[in-house]
């Protein structure tokens, strides 16, 4: 099993997440965070730290966000790691709970 980011990241991108991960499985597009599945250890440290509550466990994702499980999987083969934690976006307290952000991806 793996964590997956799902779609009320987009746009928000607060990079909380980036900080407590043990393994350095995050990588950073430019409106959107993934999680490498390779990578991910299963350690659920990112969770709480999400001010989105854009990230589930595999097992736990709510059946409208499953296609998440290959778009991180997908995004992370072309973009870079990401580290340490960053301001988010200005307007991401916004974009927060927004619906049909799926839309708005940039890749």
């Amino acid at each position: 099993m793996t964590y997956v980011v799902t779609e009320n990241c987009i746009k928000c991108k607060f990079t909380d997440c980036v900080d407590v991960c043990p393994v350095d499985c995050f990588h950073e597009g430019p409106n959107f965070l993934a999680i490498d599945p390779e990578e991910c250890i299963d350690c659920t440290l990112c969770v709480p730290e999400c001010p989105a509550g854009a990230i589930f466990a595999e097992d736990d994702l709510p059946e409208s966000q499953r296609h998440f499980i290959a778009l991180n999987a997908e995004l992370v083969k072309n973009w870079p790691v990401i580290v340490e934690r960053k301001d988010p976006p200005a307007d991401a307290d916004d974009w927060n709970n927004q619906p049909d952000k799926l839309k708005h991806l940039e890749r």
